[in-house]
């Protein structure tokens, strides 16, 4: 199984001349290993791209994909991650999304297939990334 960030599939759906081919590869090893996974934050982050949820669960169930639930325990530690990013001085918003994703991740000890490696190495160490 491998969870999917929402910047692979984006690309994808925005058939980006730079970085679709990678992501595709990329897709297409990581669903011979398993199950393609999103959980209901990437769900939201792709929505963006789409005006119907009808043609989001389109996309979802053409790329073969499956939606995952956050479990608690990732809850919790997104939050506890989130109040060191802040202690440590961090300002910028919108980083509550890729906490979430990355502690999903790393409680359920599912590789993450994203090109944003920076925020998840540095909040989840012990989280396996596949990255360019």
């Amino acid at each position: 199984m491998t969870l999917v960030d929402a910047n692979v599939l984006l690309d994808l759906v925005t058939d980006d001349p730079h970085r679709a081919e990678w992501s595709i590869a990329q897709l297409e090893a990581a669903s011979l290993r398993g199950p393609l996974l999103i959980n209901d934050v990437i769900y939201a982050e792709i929505s963006v791209r789409y005006s119907r949820i009808e043609d989001v669960d389109e996309f979802v169930e053409a790329a073969g994909l499956a939606i995952a639930p956050m479990p608690r325990p990732a809850l919790f530690l997104a939050g506890k991650a989130f109040t060191q990013y802040r202690k440590s001085g961090g300002s910028r918003i919108g980083v509550l999304p890729d906490l979430f994703i990355g502690a999903h991740a790393a409680v359920s000890e599912l590789p993450l297939l994203t090109r944003d490696i920076g925020r998840y190495r540095t909040c989840f160490p012990s989280l396996t990334l596949i990255t360019p």
